[in-house]
């Protein structure tokens, strides 16, 4: 709980999407709601109304349990359209801040309540999502922007992918001490990391640090400048 503001619960489904509520006291969002049973059953027993039904994207799997949740619950359905318009909603007098991160898809976005953010498919727990948009400039301006977040930000995103992750992290940065650590924390019932350890650990945000540039430069790929170095990173492994 981010003190007397508003939690978050974790649901898994699919093998390894990862879906949210976001609650108070009365009411409560979905984003993500793959886990539609789970989802209502929770909701049922906290004895929350489920205000709003939304996603971080429009991909399948992340809309696939919204007609369902609102046909159960008669909550709002926030379609990407609604979100594009929107920079905050507000649950039991709390907010949920809405940011536009195109770049993983042109109608990417991000929810921010204090302590915790909700990336989908924009940023993994220690990876990035795939550029299907196209538009690799706005992606990393998507993900400069999610660096300036505090550094006790929790990171809930759209998919468990942490082994994975963690192979492809050490095949970029091989003498990165802080990936085995990482992994020691890992727990697949309650899948997160903090921004600061996404720092330490995940290479598609250290596009500044000495020790990725340097592999960059051994692997002669272009390093001039942060863009550069992000779109080369970006081409690995």
């Amino acid at each position: 709980m981010a003190g007397d503001g508003l939690q978050v619960k974790q649901f898994r489904y699919a093998s390894d999407n990862l879906g949210y509520i976001i609650y108070g006291q009365k009411s409560a969002v979905a984003v993500d709601g793959g886990a539609v049973d789970a989802m209502l059953e929770f909701i049922d027993r906290l004895k929350l109304r489920l205000f709003y039904v939304t996603q971080t994207h429009t991909h399948p799997d992340h809309i696939c349990g919204n007609q369902a949740l609102i046909d159960h619950t008669g909550a709002h359905h926030l379609n990407s359209e609604a979100l594009s318009q929107l920079n905050e909603l507000v649950l039991d007098g709390h907010n949920i801040n809405v940011y536009q991160t195109p770049g993983h898809t042109q109608d990417s976005v991000v929810f921010y309540t204090p302590g915790y953010l909700l990336t989908g498919d924009t940023l993994f727990n220690g990876n990035v999502g795939s550029c299907f948009s196209g538009d690799m400039g706005r992606f990393f301006e998507s993900i400069k922007m999610i660096l300036d977040f505090p550094n006790k930000t929790r990171i809930y995103a759209g998919h468990d992918y942490v082994t994975y992750s963690m192979t492809v992290a050490r095949l970029i940065d091989p003498d990165n001490p802080k990936i085995d650590s990482f992994l020691q924390k890992y727990d697949p019932k309650c899948v997160y990391s903090s921004l600061a350890e996404e720092r330490m650990i995940n290479p598609y945000l250290r596009f500044n640090d000495p020790a990725i540039v340097s592999n960059l430069k051994e692997k002669a790929l272009p390093h001039a400048t942060e863009y550069e170095r992000w779109v080369s990173i970006m081409s690995l492994p």
